[in-house]
C-alpha cells in the first residue's frame, strides 16, 4: 500500500504554522512543522516523500533563498509560499524559480487543501516514476523479477546475464504476456551500457509516416530528437517489430549498417507474433532478420515452466491480499493441479488477472480458483495440457508450494511449520534442501 505524504510547514510565526498544520491535519494530511527554513532543510531533501508549504518573509533564510535551495536539492519538489498583501510580484518570481503554486494572505483554507491535494497527488507520480526507473536500471533487482526454478527460467537468466553482456543486436520473441519487456529491461541493466539512456517505443502504435518522423526524424515536437539520437550510446527497444513497413525496415537496416561493430547504440527488438502462428523471420526482411537474430532469445510459454506456475502465483496472490488488506487463498491440492494444467494463453498476464480474482473472491468468502479458470475457459477440460506428466511431478509441485507458502506464513519459524505440517525436523528439512528453500529467505 502507499505510504501517507507528509506535509511540511515551515514559518517563523507559530500561530501560523499550527492553524496551517492543524487545518491540514484534519483534512487528512501527515504534517511537520519547522520554524525556520533551516531547520527545514536538515529533513528536507532528495525524495522527500511529500511537499513543502513556506512562508515568503522569515528571518535569516527567506521564503526565496529556501526556494532555490530546495529546487537546488530536487527540482521536481512541489512547494507552495504563502505571500503577505503586496507580495504579489515576488511570489510570480518564485513561480518562475520553480515553486508549484503560491497563496495570499489572509487565504482560504479549502483553497490550501486544494492546492495540498494537487501537489501530493503532483508528488506521488514523481516519486513512483523515479522508484520505477530505479528499479528498472538495477540488474539484481530485474534478475529477482525473473522468478521461477524451471529449467527453462534458469537457462533464460543466464541467457541474459551472457548477452547482456555482449555487444550486438537482440531480437526477443515469444507468446504475448510473457514478459518481453521486462528481459528487454534487464538486457540493458546487466550489460555495459547500464546507466545509459534506454529509450522504448512500440513500433504498431503509431501509422507509418509518424514512426518514421518519431525514430529518424524530422521531430515535429519542437526541440525533441529522433528516437535513434535520444538513444545514442545507450539501447534503443522496438516493440512489436513485425508492424515495420518494409521501407521503414530497410531504414532500419541503413542506420544499424551505419553504426558498425561494434555498435554505438544497442538495438533490442521484441517480436509478438508467435502466438499467430507466424514467426518474425515470416514478415522481417531477410537481412534484417539475420542482423538481429544472431543474437535471440525466445521466452517460454507459462504452461511449460512446471511448478513456476504456483510460485508465481502464490507471490502474486500475496501481494494482492496485501494490497486489499485481506488473506491469501489457500490453494487446495486439487486446484494447484488445475493451474498446473491449465494452457495459460495468456501466460503471466493472465495469471496475475487469475491471483487478483482470486484474491478478490477469497475476501468474500466465496468462489473457487478452479471457478475462475472455468470462467475464462469454458472447455477447460479439454484445453488442458497434455504433455504426459508424472504424478510424481504434480505431487512434489504442491509439496513445495505447502512448504514454502507456511515458510511464508510463519516468518521462517521451524517450529511452527513443523507443527502445521506435522513433520519431523529432520523430515522438513531434507524437503527444504530438496525443493532449494532457505529458511533465511523468510526471516
Amino acid at each position: 500500500m502507499a505510504s501517507a505524504m507528509k506535509i511540511a510547514i515551515v514559518d517563523d510565526e507559530k500561530d501560523m504554522r499550527q492553524s496551517i498544520s492543524q487545518w491540514l491535519a484534519l483534512s487528512g494530511f501527515e504534517t511537520e512543522t519547522f520554524a525556520s527554513a533551516e531547520d527545514a532543510l536538515k529533513s528536507v531533501g532528495t525524495d522527500y516523500p511529500g511537499v513543502v508549504v513556506s512562508d515568503i518573509k522569515m528571518p535569516g533564510m527567506d521564503g526565496m533563498q529556501f526556494l532555490k535551495k530546495l529546487m537546488s536539492v530536487d527540482s521536481a519538489l512541489p512547494v507552495i509560499m504563502i505571500t503577505g498583501h503586496g507580495d504579489v510580484p515576488m511570489a510570480v518570481e518564485a513561480m518562475r524559480i520553480g515553486a508549484f503554486n503560491f497563496l495570499e494572505k489572509p487565504f482560504n483554507p479549502d483553497k490550501m487543501t486544494e492546492l495540498a491535494k494537487k501537489a501530493t497527488l503532483n508528488r506521488r507520480l514523481t516519486l513512483d516514476n523515479r522508484a520505477l526507473r530505479r528499479e528498472l536500471s538495477d540488474g539484481t533487482t530485474l534478475m529477482k523479477k525473473l522468478v521461477g526454478t524451471s529449467p527453462v527460467m534458469e537457462r533464460l537468466r543466464e541467457d541474459i546475464l551472457d548477452l547482456g553482456q555482449a555487444d550486438g543486436h537482440v531480437l526477443i520473441d515469444g507468446e504475448t504476456g510473457t514478459g518481453k519487456t521486462l528481459v528487454a529491461h534487464a538486457l540493458h541493466a546487466v550489460g555495459a551500457k547500464a546507466g545509459k539512456k534506454f529509450v522504448l517505443v512500440s513500433c504498431a502504435a503509431f501509422d507509418e509516416e509518424s514512426l518514421g518522423r518519431k525514430l529518424f526524424g524530422p521531430v515535429e515536437d519542437g526541440g525533441a530528437l529522433p528516437l535513434v539520437e535520444e538513444a545514442r550510446g545507450g539501447t534503443l527497444v522496438l516493440e512489436d517489430v513485425e508492424a515495420l513497413s518494409q521501407p521503414l525496415q530497410a531504414r532500419l537496416l541503413m542506420w544499424i549498417n551505419e553504426q558498425g561493430s561494434p555498435a554505438e547504440t544497442r538495438l533490442v527488438a521484441i517480436s509478438n507474433l508467435q502466438e499467430q502462428g507466424k514467426t518474425s523471420e515470416d514478415v522481417l526482411r531477410p537481412d534484417l532478420f539475420y542482423r538481429l537474430a544472431a543474437m535471440k532469445i525466445t521466452l517460454p510459454p507459462l504452461r511449460q515452466r512446471g511448478e513456476d506456475i504456483l510460485i508465481l502465483f502464490t507471490r502474486f496472490a500475496e501481494q494482492f491480499s496485501e494490497e486489499y488488506g485481506c488473506d491469501a487463498p489457500v490453494v487446495s491440492a486439487q486446484e494447484a493441479a488445475q493451474l498446473l494444467q491449465a494452457p495459460w494463453p495468456g501466460n503471466i498476464r493472465q495469471l496475475i488477472n487469475i491471483a487478483e480474482r482470486a484474491v478478490l473472491q477469497n475476501r468474500r468468502g466465496s468462489g473457487s480458483i478452479a471457478s475462475l479458470l472455468m470462467a475464462e475457459d469454458e472447455d477447460l477440460e479439454a484445453s488442458m495440457t497434455t504433455e504426459g506428466k508424472p504424478l510424481k511431478e504434480y505431487v512434489e509441485a504442491f509439496e513445495r508450494m505447502l512448504i514454502d507458502n507456511t515458510m511464508r506464513r510463519h516468518k521462517g519459524s521451524i517450529a511452527a511449520v513443523m507443527e502445521e505440517l506435522c513433520l519431523p525436523r529432520r523430515t522438513l528439512n531434507e524437503k527444504m534442501a530438496k525443493y532449494a528453500l532457505q529458511r533465511s529467505d523468510y526471516l
